[in-house]
Order: C-alpha cells, then structure tokens, then sequence
C-alpha cells in the first residue's frame, strides 16, 4: 500500500480552502499547505484546525518554485498537486483509493478537470475534459520552470484516472479580472524567455483564431452565455499577451 501527500499553495484562498481540504478525506494521507506571506484573509486559521494539514506561511517564491518547495516537506513518494480553488469528487477519490491498494504500474497519472466559470459547469469549449497530471511520483517528477501555467516533467509513462477534479475558477467577472494583468504578465515573461519573436499577426489573428476555436470548434455555444463570455474572455486575454509582449519588444530595441 502507498500513502499520497498532496500539495498545495495558496492566497487568500478563504472562501475556498476548506472544501478542498475536506474533499481529500479519506483519500489523501497528508496535505502540505504553503500560503502567500501577503495573504491578508483567514486561509492559514482555517487550515490549521485540519490535523492532517503542514501548514506554513512562505514568501512568494513563483508558482513553480514554491510548489517545488512544497514537495521538499513532503514524507511521502506519491504526491497529488491540488489547487486551493479545486476539490476531488466521490469517483475520484474512489480510484484513489483503488490505487493505493495496488501498486502503481505508471510514473504519474493525468487527471480530467472540469471547470465551474460563472456558476456554471463548462462542458465544451475546449475545457473538458482538460487533463491534467496531478498524481506523480515526486522521484520520477518535476515542475518546469514556467511562470505561469506550470507543468510537470514526468520521466516515465503517464497513466489515467478517470474521476473529475472540480475547480472553481471564476465565480464572478471581476475575480477573472483580477488575475487577468497578474497572469498575462507572467505568459509575456515566459514568451520572453522561449526566445519568441513578435508578430503583427499575433495581435491580429490569435484573437480571433482562438474565439472561432473555443466558441464554434470546440462546441463553446453548447455552454451558454458563460461560454459565449469565456470565449471573448480568452480572446481578450490573448490580444493582452501580446499586446504585452510588442510593447516590452519595443522597449527593449530603444
């Protein structure tokens, strides 16, 4: 039998912690918590009344980096990365558990993730099932050093699990909005960083290009008025990494 450490980062994250904390009953062995010195909410209270969570205070080392740092005070090999907005359903935790009583033949399993945007449980537009790998054995699994959007290199062979994560992404517009500068900020530093040149066609045909895919391709139109919004969303938020990105390109050739 194996036992799961999981890992999570969070800030101001109040409004969320406990449901993903109590999702991982039952399931999950112990739960690393790393929360954001700036946090200025009760996520750290809330955490430290669960008996089974390392809760710690840290500076704000990045995304991957402090998710790496996380892994450090792990004692155990199998590690399941959460965010502090996601929660494990009954099904997942199920082959969870399964999985504990076996011995895994796969170096890290993906998992399927749905997203709740608006209230509303997106089931198209490219979303679903949107898989990710969040089960891995942390001696055959690392972060990559992206800024934002983050993966895991896995050396070995990923397997499935084919129970749900639930995120709560955006419960409203203004929480998108939020992370909205933060985060294409971040995706026009790893632009950067990738070496990429800019293009005219960037800001012009990316925008539309991913609006056609998200709202007519991947079936967007199926998922209401939260999915005609994701999609001019997504759209927005591409022509702003650009965008971003033509103007530190310009800044740096002056």
């Amino acid at each position: 039998m194996i036992k799961i450490s999981s890992i999570i980062i969070a800030k101001n994250e109040e409004t969320n912690i406990r449901r993903c904390i109590e999702s991982q009953r039952g399931c999950i062995d112990e739960i690393v918590l790393l929360v954001d010195e700036e946090s200025i909410d009760r996520t750290y209270q809330i955490a430290t009344c669960y008996s089974n969570v390392k809760a710690s205070i840290v500076k704000w080392r990045g995304y991957s980096e402090t998710k790496k740092d996380a892994i450090l005070l792990t004692t155990n090999d199998w590690i399941f990365w959460i965010d502090a907005d996601e929660a494990i359903t009954r099904e997942l935790k199920d082959e969870i558990i399964q999985l504990k009583d076996s011995i895994p033949t796969y170096a890290a399993y993906s998992i399927p993730r749905m997203a709740n945007f608006l209230g509303k449980w997106i089931k198209h537009s490219g979303w679903y099932p949107g898989r990710v790998t969040r089960l891995f054995n942390k001696n055959l699994a690392s972060f990559d050093s992206q800024s934002v959007h983050e993966n895991l290199i896995v050396k070995g062979e990923t397997g499935q699990l084919n129970g749900d994560i639930e995120h709560y992404t955006d419960p409203s517009v203004s929480h998108y909005f939020m992370k909205f500068n933060n985060y294409t900020t971040l995706a026009t530093n790893d632009l950067k960083e990738k070496g990429r040149v800019f293009h005219l066609g960037d800001l012009i045909i990316r925008p539309i290009a991913i609006f056609i895919k998200m709202y007519f391709i991947k079936f967007g139109f199926l998922d209401g008025i939260q999915g005609f919004m994701l999609a001019i969303f997504s759209s927005a938020y591409v022509f702003t990494k650009y965008s971003k990105f033509w103007e530190l390109t310009r800044k740096e050739s002056q």
